[in-house]
């Protein structure tokens, strides 16, 4: 399974990281997303995932993606 992590800017409440949650999860390869708000990373999961899918999926849900932080393959 790939993960990778991506710094999110614009986060500020529960309410935002459903939103980016829900956005993801329909994103091409995505099986499940993880957002931490304090830190504003976002960590996808799932098996080919498509960078630029996981990057609009996020832009959709109103956020802006600053850097993809780390990317491993277990």
């Amino acid at each position: 399974m790939a993960e990778k992590t991506y710094a999110v800017s614009g986060m500020s409440c529960g309410h935002c990281a459903a939103s980016i949650t829900e956005e993801v999860v329909e994103a091409d390869g995505v099986i499940k997303a993880d957002v931490d708000v304090p830190s504003g990373l976002v960590t996808v999961h799932g098996g080919s995932l498509d960078d630029a899918a996981v990057r609009a999926a996020i832009v959709e849900a109103g956020y802006e993606v600053t850097d993809a932080v780390r990317r491993a393959v277990a």
